[in-house]
């Protein structure tokens, strides 16, 4: 077990960005269709901004510095690999489109539940 990256993941939950904030207020407490999300959540070597364990669902709030990263597309084919759809999110379609962000964080956890 890495305890730095579990110290890591405890240490975002306690001071999370700005538009991690704004898309937790939406997910947590099963507001979202009853959807269970946790945050900053351990998977393999990596640290998920949410995920929705029932359903493997990610989902991942992606500021600027995530424009076209070769480390963000490894880390997604290695998630894919461990059967969990990753979703991401520019913060700017959080801000001004959060609508589109909700449904399709449902259509993709209602699309799991169809497979299973």
């Amino acid at each position: 077990m890495d305890h730095w990256l579990h110290d890591r993941a405890k240490e975002m939950r306690r001071e999370p960005a700005l538009y991690e904030r704004r898309l937790w207020k939406l997910l947590r407490d099963r507001r979202l269709e009853g959807l269970k999300f946790r945050r900053q959540v351990v998977i393999g070597r990596y640290i998920v901004d949410f995920a929705c364990l029932r359903h493997r669902l990610i989902v991942e709030a992606d500021g600027p510095h995530h424009d076209e990263r070769a480390e963000d597309a490894a880390r997604d084919e290695w998630l894919r690999g461990q059967n969990f759809r990753v979703l991401r999110f520019p913060n700017q379609q959080i801000e001004s489109r959060g609508h589109e962000v909700i449904m399709a964080i449902i259509e993709a956890a209602h699309a799991r539940a169809a497979k299973d």
